[in-house]
């Protein structure tokens, strides 16, 4: 007998794969605070603390190519929605107590993405020692471009990463100056949680993160990676 719902179930949420046919589906999405030196002290922060995490729903995607740019809404509540560019690392072997070591075993490629932060209300909530979700897990706040198998850009960990804003750049720094590098990620995360096939991790965002408002036209880069266009509508 086929199982039967009260509603539709929703679709499956998948990223493309790059030079396939295959789409990446998706589990969770896992999320770095304050990885770049440069970015922690913007915020107020300094020093190499133990990394942290916070999950986000994964409908919040948005998949975004570079040919026709992708657009979200400008979200309720805010009047101050930043942009974080960040390293996207899509696990395809899932596991616990992975060690630094082992983690190249385990992910399956690379992807640019953003962490839209509504950025007053993040900051209500710190002040009020709540979580952040209202402020970081919002509908379309974590757009993605394609997804590259890991074996099409060998050292990663050296790239580029940048963000434009309408022409202008804003983020600009390399891969190699996370705080917690993309190895040492996965082991901290996987003490925590079973990680498995289909999570993404966005690995954290450098300095130079800044509001964006109705009409900007973003364009995110990772070297090696499909880039990501968005507006913000």
């Amino acid at each position: 007998m086929s199982q039967r719902y009260v509603f539709n179930p929703p679709s499956v949420v998948s990223v493309p794969v790059v030079g396939t046919d295959e789409h990446l589906p998706v589990h969770r999405i896992y999320c770095v605070g304050r990885n770049y030196a440069e970015h922690a002290k913007e915020m107020g922060f300094s020093g190499r603390e133990d990394p942290f995490f916070f999950i986000k729903p994964n409908d919040t995607l948005v998949v975004c190519g570079e040919q026709a740019p992708a657009a979200i809404d400008y979200p309720p509540l805010t009047q101050n929605l930043h942009h974080e560019v960040e390293l996207v690392v899509a696990i395809g072997l899932g596991g616990q107590n992975i060690t630094a070591a082992q983690a190249p075993q385990h992910i399956f490629g690379y992807a640019v993405g953003l962490d839209m932060t509504r950025r007053d209300l993040q900051n209500q909530m710190k002040q009020q020692g709540r979580p952040w979700c209202i402020g970081k897990s919002h509908e379309q706040s974590s757009p993605v471009g394609w997804v590259t198998p890991a074996a099409q850009v060998p050292g990663i960990e050296q790239a580029a990463i940048t963000l434009s804003v309408n022409g202008q750049v804003r983020q600009n720094s390399h891969l190699h100056q996370l705080i917690w590098r993309i190895g040492e990620i996965i082991e901290h995360l996987s003490r925590a949680w079973t990680l498995q096939a289909g999570d993404l991790i966005f690995t954290g965002t450098p300095e130079g993160v800044a509001p964006v408002v109705r009409g900007d036209h973003l364009q995110a880069r990772v070297d090696g990676l499909t880039g990501l266009d968005l507006r913000i509508s």
